[in-house]
């Protein structure tokens, strides 16, 4: 009897992520063209809008998180985007696959745990030229603990199992079939904590 029931809670779950999947903020996550899953939000009129408007150029010239405008505009894969200024504009669309966020701009420590959720665009980092966006300082954090390896996971899970799939779809089944290497917040926030305990830089001298 608990294993029908555990079934029929899983089951559910699944169905009913596929009925929510029509919702407009799902429906702006997966527009179902190049860049789909997206980290965005819904555009008033349609269309999906990158990371809340944020300049993705930015990041590589300013160092900082900034947010754009509709004044300069662009719309790359069925996606839009906002920048600060035409000089950003510019740059982006003369190479975006240059400044796009890894994982369309799902938080890069999720990904590695197959679940396309979150990514706060003021929580990120450059590695190897590539723009990674992440949950909040704690994803971060846990996943540079160890970041070849934690890179090496959201690629592979981003390349199976999520890149042109549904993301709520997605997200909903490895909420409930978590991959053996998952971490709660808790246990994420517990493991940064105990590694900047046990930095050098962080003994009194």
């Amino acid at each position: 009897m608990k294993n029908l029931r555990f079934w029929m809670a899983r089951t559910l779950l699944l169905v009913l992520a596929v009925a929510l999947a029509g919702c407009q903020p799902l429906r702006a996550q997966n527009p179902g063209e190049g860049l789909s899953p997206v980290r965005a939000e819904p555009l008033d009129g349609g269309g999906s809008l990158m990371l809340a408007g944020t300049d993705v150029v930015a990041y590589f010239t300013q160092g900082r998180h900034v947010v754009g405008t509709s004044q300069h505009a662009s719309v790359h894969k069925g996606v839009h985007f906002h920048f600060a200024s035409a000089e950003h504009k510019a740059l982006f669309d003369a190479a975006p696959e240059r400044y796009l966020p890894r994982y369309n701009g799902y938080c890069a420590n999720g990904i590695a745990y197959a679940i396309p959720w979150g990514g706060s665009p003021e929580s990120w980092r450059i590695h190897e030229g590539a723009l990674y966006i992440f949950g909040g300082d704690t994803s971060r954090a846990a996943f540079e603990l160890d970041l070849k390896n934690q890179i090496a996971l959201a690629d592979r899970y981003w390349r199976e199992e999520i890149d042109g799939r549904n993301s709520f779809v997605q997200r909903t089944k490895r909420l409930v079939f978590r991959v053996p290497h998952y971490q709660s917040d808790a246990e994420l926030a517990a493991a940064v904590a105990a590694a900047r305990a046990s930095s050098p830089a962080s003994t009194p001298k």
